[in-house]
């Protein structure tokens, strides 16, 4: 690591020559990058420094870029066995424990270092301390670069350079003697909260499990030991108040879910519960408190995993809970209300949750993107401009059954056949649209055989739009259109609309504090669509609501064990609602 530390201000204020030489250890022999970012100086946090440094590796030349690719050594490479690396990268890759690689695993990083040269044409770099500085497994590593390996090359380049940053910013902190204050412990939370699971291997948490409880056990255990007030209430919310001495105070509301889908991620939902309790513990150990009552709300269901119903825990908090749901019933054919009563829960009191609109000042979420856009433009975070709205279905298709080899092709009643052609009807339709998707993410063929002509066929749609007139003709077009798909075809086809959920619209004067609260990070102030549904959507029933979005990485995936981010970004997002807080301005 960098032998000596240095301040922000020393930085500002000493000569060129100075500012490079401090900086040079920061990115790999690359000493122009420090030397072109010095002419932004003074940097008003170490994130401006942070960006004014990406920025120059950004507007380089795709050459200047190889060339600081090509300058960082292999991982386990001919350089570190032969002790020629720099001070960095040696401790860098010995956290990692690559110095201790067995002879098998020297072997695979070998092959695996020439197969990707071969590929690229540029070495595969990686910061290897991680998303949380601690450091990856060499087992990481390795399955981190077998599945990197699969790239697109430009993919790939800007990977590098992403990991580029990430290591940079690894050695800014230490040779600045940074500590993160929220995003250590926010990291850890969610690993240990992850233990609980439906599956085994894979981090599945559906309403009302053993796992859903024990990890509503385990929020509230926390929410107690930050100080707050906690109960979890008839429908599952973990709630933890942390109250105010000021006569008359409003509430302002924050959370999030923390059940999952099957097989997802650590931070999705979960994040925005666990980063304001972090935000209470400090508090409450500074012995501040604010001018308004601080409830942070664990949601306990929006994924509608098990009773294909969304937003139970934020629809309840604001009166709007559908008590018909309590008779929905699961895969093996547990009622929800019968559920509730083995978790203990009185399904009775779920009206009783409701908030009253009078009570409350604001409703702020932070979740991470689930989405590359924050990634690309090179920001940690991103305000909320709205949430699209969204419309659900699952879709039932039946033809007729028949034998593979003896039905000539213009007689058959193909179910697959149909729901390929639709499939491809949502592709079409859902490319015209303005900030439209559509997607159908299940199809099966229910007992299907290689012999035999599928007879049935069932598949979901989702389409989502920020304008909810757009989504609804779209919604429109690919009904009909798969209607006339199936009378072609001479399918039958039954429809059920699961989720209707209308573009929530972010308050704009909620929107102008946070993103006062990023620029004085020293970042700039960037606006984006959540194309994800999220609790603030049913929350804006009750009040106005905002959302803070952090940087999602591994290209922007969620919703899957690869979803990852950062602790220093967790760290800056905290910073941003902490100031938030401190400074919020009631609307008049």
């Amino acid at each position: 690591m960098p032998a000596m530390t240095t301040t922000l201000s020393e930085l500002n204020s000493c000569d060129l020559a100075a500012f490079v030489d401090r900086l040079r250890g920061i990115y790999e022999h690359s000493p122009w990058i420090p030397e072109r970012a010095a002419a932004q100086r003074p940097f008003a946090s170490l994130a401006a420094l942070k960006q004014a440094l990406q920025g120059v590796v950004s507007s380089a030349t795709e050459a200047e870029q190889l060339g600081l690719v090509r300058a960082h050594p292999e991982l386990a490479g001919k350089a570190a066995i032969a002790g020629e690396l720099t001070a960095e990268s040696t401790s860098e890759q010995a956290k990692s424990g690559l110095n201790l690689c067995s002879a098998e695993e020297f072997a695979t990083l070998h092959k695996l270092n020439a197969d990707y040269n071969a590929k690229f044409s540029f070495p595969f770099i990686l910061a290897v301390k991680g998303p949380t500085g601690l450091g990856l497994t060499r087992e990481a590593v390795i399955a981190t670069f077998a599945r990197r390996l699969k790239n697109q090359r430009a993919d790939e380049l800007a990977e590098c350079l992403r990991q580029i940053h990430r290591i940079a910013e690894i050695r800014l902190n230490d040779l600045l003697g940074v500590q993160l204050q929220f995003g250590p412990q926010i990291m850890q939370w969610s690993e240990d909260l992850a233990q609980w699971s439906d599956d085994e291997g894979a981090l599945t948490c559906a309403y009302m499990t053993d796992a859903h409880r024990a990890a509503a056990a385990q929020l509230a255990a926390w929410m107690r030991g930050a100080g707050m007030q906690v109960e979890i209430d008839a429908v599952g919310n973990v709630v933890g108040r942390y109250l105010s001495d000021a006569p008359g105070a409003k509430t302002i509301i924050t959370g999030s879910h923390y059940d999952t889908v099957r097989n997802g991620g650590k931070y999705d939902g979960r994040l925005g519960i666990l980063l304001p309790i972090a935000i209470v513990r400090y508090l409450h150990d500074e012995g501040e408190k604010l001018p308004f009552h601080f409830e942070v709300i664990g949601f306990a269901e929006e994924e509608g995993v098990r009773f294909r119903s969304t937003f139970l825990g934020s629809n309840a908090v604001t009166g709007k809970f559908d008590m018909g749901l309590l008779d929905a019933v699961d895969a093996e054919g547990i009622r929800m209300r019968d559920a509730l009563a083995a978790a203990g829960h009185d399904a009775a009191a779920i009206p009783s949750i409701a908030r009253r609109r009078e009570d409350i000042a604001a409703y702020v979420e932070v979740h991470i993107e689930q989405g590359p856009v924050l990634l690309e433009h090179g920001l940690p975070v991103g305000v909320v401009t709205a949430i699209a709205g969204s419309s659900r279905f699952l879709v039932e298709l039946q033809g007729v059954a028949s034998h593979a080899g003896t039905t000539p092709m213009h007689m058959r009643k193909d179910a697959a056949a149909a729901a390929a052609e639709i499939v491809l009807l949502v592709e079409q339709r859902c490319s015209q649209g303005v900030a439209l998707v559509g997607t159908v993410g299940q199809l099966q063929v229910p007992g299907g055989s290689v012999n035999v002509i599928p007879g049935a066929c069932k598949l979901s749609l989702d389409i989502r739009a920020a304008d909810d007139a757009v989504r609804e003709a779209a919604v429109k077009d690919v009904l009909d259109g798969l209607a006339a798909i199936c009378s072609r075809r001479n399918i039958e086809f039954k429809v059920e609309k699961i989720v209707e959920a209308k573009a929530a619209p972010c308050a704009p004067w909620l929107m102008q504090q946070l993103g006062d609260a990023v620029e004085r990070r020293g970042l700039p102030r960037f606006d984006l669509l959540s194309g994800a549904g999220h609790d603030a959507m049913a929350i804006a029933a009750l009040t106005d609501v905002a959302m803070l979005f952090t940087r999602c990485g591994n290209g922007g995936i969620s919703h899957n064990p690869l979803e990852t981010m950062t602790a220093d970004d967790a760290d800056l997002a905290a910073q941003v609602l902490l100031d938030f807080l401190r400074r919020f301005s009631p609307q008049v």
